[in-house]
């Protein structure tokens, strides 16, 4: 197994790695929308802290050596059901794959944000 870590993409904020690479599949930990360079939450709407996140996975996933086309399976984490269908609008953006997806809604998350998503893609 590789540890991935990159300074693009916020530190851990806990006893566990950015990314995980083992075979030819990479585990991303789940990102929230922290700004890597400041460390604060990206935007207060749906819609900025979902760009934050993608943007976030993004560089844990190129740090690994690939990128969102090659994601397999993704698990989403939102604050609130209601946001399902603007979050999707940005989802779709991004992923244009279609990888396998859960998405759930839960009772909080890390810092007060509204998103969470971690990814497996293939190398």
């Amino acid at each position: 197994m590789k540890v991935i870590s990159t300074d693009k993409a916020p530190a851990a904020i806990g006893p566990y790695s950015q990314a995980m690479v083992t075979g030819s599949l990479v585990y991303t930990s789940g990102q929230i929308p922290l700004d890597p360079a400041t460390g604060a939450v990206a935007g207060e709407d749906i819609v900025s802290q979902t760009e934050q996140v993608i943007a976030n996975l993004k560089a844990v996933l190129e740090a690994a050596g690939t990128d969102l086309t090659k994601v397999v399976k993704t698990t989403c984490f939102l604050k609130n059901m209601g946001d399902f269908a603007v979050f999707n609008g940005v989802y779709a953006q991004h992923f244009t794959g279609n990888p396998g997806r859960s998405c759930v809604e839960v009772s909080a998350l890390p810092k007060g944000v509204l998103v969470e998503i971690e990814a497996v893609a293939e190398l």
